[in-house]
């Protein structure tokens, strides 16, 4: 009887990989932490206004008011299904937005709870080789608050915009441009929480983000210094 047993098994396993898999792995790595971070944008709770107006171009989810958000941009653009593929797996965060651009990506995440929104973003910042301070700095194209606006301007103003509130002659307006898009959500949020104001307008995608706000003229000026406020924070967070 002497015949072999064979091979005894062994209860720890292990992966053979073979030079040309463990190029392929590498090159993998390699490109999650070539993908850089353009905008990294966290509202704590989304206003009502502009919960409303997100789920008018919402493809995915919708938000509702008092949902926690993340908006993340990211170069390259294809790069974007890598981090939703990411941060969905990381959390049970809703994906309510995914714009691939050329350049660019963008996603949204909502959550009721702020920490699973905040956990996803982590994994994400870990995973890319980023951190919040490395995302792009935002720059401020265009600003100015017009007062007393004509009819004539009101209505090609709401002719152009069906997405969101309408603008009435008479009312003032702020505007407001920045590069990367993605930042004018911040600002839009915190200009609806500081004042009353309508939210005409909030483009957050695109080579520049454009935020139309009006009402009231103090009203009007309490939401723009609430808007520049928030940039503001952006910047101080953002390494040079």
């Amino acid at each position: 009887m002497g015949g072999s047993a064979g091979p005894t098994p062994s209860a720890a396993s292990c992966v053979i990989t073979t030079d040309a898999e463990g190029a392929r792995l590498s090159r993998q790595s390699s490109h999650v932490q070539s993908i850089e971070l353009r905008t990294y944008v966290f509202l704590d709770s989304l206003q009502p206004q502009l919960a409303a107006y997100m789920g008018t171009v919402s493809q995915g989810f919708l938000p509702i008011p008092g949902d926690a958000c993340l908006w993340l941009e990211v170069s390259p653009g294809m790069a974007v299904h890598r981090v939703t593929d990411i941060a969905l797996k990381a959390s049970t965060v809703r994906l309510g937005q995914m714009i691939v651009e050329r350049a660019f990506g963008s996603l949204a995440l909502y959550h009721r709870d702020q920490s699973n929104v905040l956990h996803s973003g982590e994994v994400v910042l870990e995973a890319i080789g980023s951190t919040v301070e490395q995302r792009s700095r935002c720059e401020v194209s265009w600003t100015e608050i017009i007062r007393a606006i004509t009819p004539d301007h009101a209505v090609l103003i709401n002719r152009q915009n069906r997405r969101g509130s309408m603008i009435q002659a008479g009312m003032s307006m702020f505007i407001l441009e920045t590069e990367p898009a993605g930042y004018v959500l911040i600002a839009a949020n915190e200009a609806e929480k500081s004042s009353n104001i309508t939210i005409v307008d909030v483009k957050g995608v695109g080579a520049f983000g454009r935020l139309t706000l009006a009402g009231r003229e103090g009203d009007v000026e309490e939401a723009a210094a609430a808007a520049m406020r928030a940039v503001d924070g952006i910047n101080r967070r953002a390494r040079d």
